[in-house]
Parts: structure tokens; C-alpha cells; sequence
């Protein structure tokens, strides 16, 4: 090697060494977003996962609620956040899926706004009533909303969310007519159900277990196509009386739009790693009905598409729409 190329290859290393050393992530707390308020369905699994997604990275994860508008608020929040992984959310089908079919101006949109992460997992619901409603079977409320057409109010957990759409559904299905009462989350919608000022919803196990087992809701069904192995003697709602009717949620986890591949493909690993945790699917699957999925980013990606096409076309079936 020539004195000149020696001296060029030395000052080249020397340049590379002055570089400052490309920060490991993360190296400070990582929030998860999530558009519900506490105690809610999507909140209890945040907060299963976060836990232990904040051992895998080695910092904490905190979980930030932001609810409203069908948990649209905290899915804009997520798009609206810094490119750098210290900004994650959960979102679902209604603020991915549904609102575009419902609402004309989003803050967000579904596909260019996030970079997914992971498919979390699928959450199926349990069709409920108040005790004091006479209705001890879906054919039995079926029967009453027909003898009392709008007189029977349903709780939802806002518009454009799941439960919205699942009752929905239903209604159409069932050729009933059902008042939609929207309130932002399932802590204040449970809250009136229990006080009787509302009569129905669609609930899902994670947060309403103990008030079933207790008789403080009265359970008619479940929402999937199968039975659920924690309510193994709750019939689906299409053996119930209702033909067709299959309705099952999902959530999963995003990040804004432009975040770094390496820091997506780091947090779907552990992520992933997460769910597969057998004391991680025991809980979710036994305590509240939920199926942990997982996946690539790219799978997760695929999802969302399919189903935004999917509920354009319930929305228009249902007549569903915000006021």
C-alpha cells in the first residue's frame, strides 16, 4: 500500500471513529397509546402486554388512554406522533376499519398514516341484557324488540366502534329495531347497563366476566361463528336464532407512518414472542375469550385492507351511520 492510500485510510477510519455510535432502542420509555379509557377491554390486554413488552426491551412502557370518537382520538394521537418507536398504539377494527365507511373527514388515514406492527389478537363479544329485561334467550329478545320496535335502547362504546357495528349487524339480521346509544368506552356504557338505562350490549368477556358470574348481566350468546372455550355452554348467536351471524373483532398494535423498519421488525419480535408466552394465551384465551394472534408487520398490513373493503360493505348492508 502507497504512503498516500495509507494516509487516505487512516483518516477515512479516524472519520468513522469521530462519528457519534448510532443509539440502541430504545433508550428511554416507550408509550402505548390507547383510545379507550381504563378498565376497558382493548386497556386490560395493553396493559398484559405492555408489562411484559417493557421486560423484553429492558424500559418501561406506559400506557396512555386517550378516548373518544370511537377510539379515533387515539389513533390520530399514534399518527400524529414522532417517527422514533417511543410512540406505539393500539387500534382496532373500528378506527382502522370502520370509521372510514362512517365518517367523511378523518384526522388519519387507516393505511398511509401508520406502519403496522403486529396483529395482537382477535376479541369475540357476548351478547348481553340487563336482568330486568324478560328476555331469557336471543329468540326471546328477538320477539320482544319485534313487539316493542324502538323501544329497547343498546349500548355501544362510541360510534364507529365494534360494538356498534356487531349490533348492527344483529339488528338487521334479526329484523329488529334496536335505539343506539353511544358512550366513549365500556366502563360508562357498562355503568348505565348495570343501572338499567340502557337494556343490551355487546360485551367483551375481558371486562364483564365477574358481573355475568355474579347475575348482574344476564349472557344470551356469544358473537363468533364457535363457541368460546371460556363460556363453553353459551351458544353462538347464529345458534341461537339468528342464521349467519358471526362477528368477531381484532387489535393490533401500530406505529406512525415512517418509523424505522429495524425499529418495527424489533418490536414485532418481541411482541410476537410476547403472545406466544403460554402464562401470556392462558390469560387472554381462559380469563376473557381472546385469541392471541401475532404475525408480521406485512400480515397485519394485509388485514386492515381486507377489512376496510369488508366494512364499507356492512356499513352499507347495516345502514349503520353516526350522528
Amino acid at each position: 500500500m502507497t504512503t498516500r492510500y495509507w494516509v487516505a485510510a487512516v483518516g477515512a477510519a479516524l472519520a468513522l471513529a469521530a462519528l457519534p455510535a448510532q443509539a440502541a432502542y430504545p433508550e428511554r420509555t416507550v408509550h402505548w397509546i390507547v383510545g379507550y379509557p381504563p378498565g376497558s377491554g382493548t386497556d386490560i390486554v395493553a396493559r398484559l402486554l405492555g408489562q411484559r413488552l417493557a421486560e423484553r426491551l429492558g424500559q418501561p412502557v406506559v400506557i396512555d388512554n386517550k378516548p373518544g370518537a370511537g377510539a379515533a382520538i387515539g389513533v390520530e394521537a399514534v399518527a400524529n406522533a414522532a417517527r422514533d418507536g417511543y410512540t406505539i398504539g393500539m387500534a382496532d377494527t373500528g378506527p382502522l376499519a370502520i370509521n372510514p365507511a362512517l365518517y367523511k373527514h378523518l384526522g388519519y388515514d387507516p393505511v398511509a398514516s401508520f406502519a403496522p406492527i403486529s396483529l395482537l389478537a382477535n376479541l369475540p363479544f357476548v351478547l348481553v341484557v340487563h336482568p330486568a329485561l324478560p328476555a331469557r334467550s336471543v329468540a326471546e329478545l328477538i320477539a320482544l324488540a319485534k313487539a316493542q320496535p324502538g323501544q329497547i335502547n343498546y349500548a355501544s362504546v362510541g360510534n364507529g366502534s365494534s360494538v356498534h357495528l356487531a349490533t348492527e349487524l344483529f339488528k338487521t339480521l334479526a329484523g329488529i329495531d334496536l335505539v343506539h346509544i353511544a358512550y366513549k368506552g365500556s366502563a360508562p356504557a357498562l355503568q348505565d347497563l348495570l343501572a338499567g338505562q340502557v337494556s343490551v350490549m355487546f360485551v367483551n368477556l375481558l371486562s364483564s366476566r365477574a358481573l355475568i358470574e355474579a347475575g348482574r348481566l344476564r349472557a344470551l350468546a356469544v358473537s363468533p361463528a364457535t363457541r368460546l372455550a371460556a363460556l363453553p355452554d353459551l351458544p353462538t348467536v347464529a345458534e341461537a336464532g339468528v342464521p349467519g351471524y358471526a362477528y368477531v373483532s381484532w387489535f393490533g398494535l401500530v406505529a406512525p407512518a415512517g418509523t424505522p423498519r429495524e425499529i418495527i421488525g424489533r418490536l414485532n419480535t418481541e411482541i410476537v414472542a410476547t403472545l406466544a408466552e403460554p402464562e401470556i394465551r392462558e390469560r387472554l384465551i381462559e380469563q376473557g375469550g381472546v385469541e392471541p394472534v401475532g404475525g408480521s408487520a406485512d400480515e397485519f398490513a394485509a388485514t386492515i385492507r381486507t377489512d376496510l373493503v369488508y366494512y364499507a360493505d356492512l356499513v352499507k348492508r347495516t345502514g349503520a351511520h353516526v350522528e
